[in-house]
């Protein structure tokens, strides 16, 4: 906890495995943070939950949903959190996608720091593969140290510098570890994995 920013805004940048995975990313945080959702989960009683809890109608679709990316760029500017997922969508097994450019270019033309975090144990409790919650499973978040503007903006031509700067939050992302455990043992996990 002592990388989350007390005030201002920021982009939380977390790995997307589960549906367990915008909860856990912000139940420790002490302060209300928007998020992007599907706009076809804005149906019945869950759309009213989630709208309740912050979340941003956005179409999956459509190459750039200009409505929601100015409501985002607004709540930035006025100083509210923003998470987002990077790998815009679930990891089929597990392990960590590339980057979309969308956090690129919302990164760059907001100037806004980013807080990168990693779950672990999502994917294993309720992943892609799994019809139902694994009771009982561990998770955990881990908040990495806070990226600066100029760490992650290159500047120059948009199209390389959204996806320069997406690439690098997910770098951030990648480097992050549970604590207590070694690279070699978070390697030999992803390679069970990939068997």
């Amino acid at each position: 906890m002592e990388n989350m920013p007390a005030q201002g805004s920021f982009i939380l940048a977390v790995n997307h495995a589960s549906y367990y995975d915008p909860p856990i990313a912000v139940c420790r945080l002490p302060r209300p943070v928007y998020l992007f959702a599907r706009s076809t989960l804005f149906r019945g009683l869950f759309g009213k939950l989630i709208a309740k809890l912050n979340a941003i109608p956005v179409k999956r679709d459509a190459g750039s949903d200009v409505t929601a990316i100015k409501r985002v760029l607004g709540l930035l500017r006025k100083g509210d959190p923003l998470l987002l997922f990077p790998e815009g969508t679930r990891t089929h097994d597990g392990n960590l996608l590339e980057a979309r450019r969308g956090i690129g270019m919302i990164a760059c033309r907001t100037g806004v720091p980013v807080l990168p975090a990693r779950i672990f144990g999502s994917y294993d409790s309720f992943g892609r593969h799994r019809k139902w919650p694994k009771i009982g499973h561990p998770m955990s978040i881990v908040y990495g140290p806070l990226i600066q503007p100029m760490e992650i903006d290159s500047g120059g031509d948009p199209d390389t510098r959204y996806e320069t700067a997406a690439d690098r939050v997910m770098k951030a992302i990648e480097r992050i570890r549970l604590p207590g455990s070694s690279a070699a043992c978070d390697h030999a996990e992803d390679a069970k994995k990939k068997k």
